[in-house]
């Protein structure tokens, strides 16, 4: 599961980051293997700003479910710092942490020079800074001068984040495990992971390709219940569409009808991967994306406005994985 922790209509960030660990904790319980915290700044709907704090909560109230930033938007962050976080998580959490990397901003241009200050990034800059931080995290090599203290030889799982081809390349290069944001731009999903795997280079030896593929995920009992539930990602696309950052809203019944066709045209975009609905259409949807997709993982978005029905909506995902072939 990835989580944007969202704050929603009427509650605040304390409400939504204890909606975050009860839910990590219900899936848990579900078998769920991986969740993962986003980086987003300057969003009120959001509280996911400082993620290795929220994977520090998280992993600290479950017991053995791996726990992560998916992810740190490394243009953000000196390497050094990432290192020093993630290697302190790892020292706390043994074999628990994951570390996704994003070369996005995960913000708006003014917040971007906010926290970049001066500092213009370049294509060149993502690959030399990934690399970086494999040093930092890996073993001390003879005559090295930087050593993250927590963090040298911790050698922190590090996943590429991408929605494009540029990180399907730099994950194929380096034989890193690659993750696809196809939660919210689905459109070069095939292509990025076929480039991926086509590409691949083992940096050890039995070292495969591994692809995580974003689902965003409404279930609920029937397919009308879960559309209506659903109405809160689209009022949360409608709002990125106008300009308007707000919580996430209660569902609103027929909110689709009557809106502009550029609002309509950006929620087919946004959600083309979503899985909307009940058991059965959600079965359905799920294998086809796996057969499509031929993914190791799914990593579930599941933002419901009311708390208890995304647990069940996790639930309904938890029994239909189990009963797959």
């Amino acid at each position: 599961m990835l989580d944007l922790v969202a704050v929603r209509e009427g509650g605040s960030v304390s409400d939504a980051i204890a909606i975050s660990l009860q839910t990590a904790q219900h899936v848990e319980r579900l078998g769920f293997s991986r969740y993962w915290l986003a980086e987003h700044h300057n969003m009120p709907g959001l509280a996911c700003s400082a993620t290795a704090i929220l994977v520090a909560h998280i992993a600290a109230g479950t017991r053995q479910m791996r726990v992560g930033a998916g992810g740190i938007m490394l243009p953000n962050h000196a390497p050094l710092v990432v290192a020093e976080a993630f290697g302190t998580l790892a020292a706390l959490y043994p074999g628990r942490i994951d570390l996704g990397l994003g070369r996005a901003p995960g913000t708006d241009p003014v917040t971007m020079r906010a926290l970049r200050r001066n500092r213009v990034e370049t294509e060149e800059d993502f690959p030399r800074e990934v690399a970086e931080l494999q040093r930092l995290l890996g073993p001390v090599q003879p005559g090295q001068q930087l050593i993250a203290s927590p963090g040298a030889g911790s050698q922190v799982p590090i996943w590429l984040l991408g929605s494009s081809l540029f990180s399907a390349r730099l994950a194929a290069a380096r034989g890193l495990p690659y993750a696809f944001a196809s939660h919210f731009a689905p459109r070069q999903l095939l292509d990025a992971v076929a480039l991926y795997r086509s590409q691949f280079v083992a940096a050890q030896p039995g070292d495969r390709p591994r692809v995580i593929v974003g689902v965003p995920l409404v279930a609920a009992d029937t397919d009308a219940e879960a559309q209506l539930l659903a109405s809160s990602v689209f009022q949360r696309v409608s709002g990125i569409v106008r300009g308007e950052r707000r919580p996430l809203q209660a569902p609103v019944a027929g909110f689709l009808e009557g809106r502009p066709a550029n609002e309509l045209a950006a929620i087919q975009q946004f959600l083309a991967m979503a899985v909307i609905g009940g058991p059965q259409k959600v079965a359905q949807e799920f294998l086809q994306i796996v057969d499509m997709t031929q993914a190791d993982e799914l990593m579930l978005v599941c933002d419901i406005f009311d708390p208890v029905r995304r647990l069940q909506a996790l639930d309904i995902a938890a029994s239909v994985m189990q009963a797959l072939p």
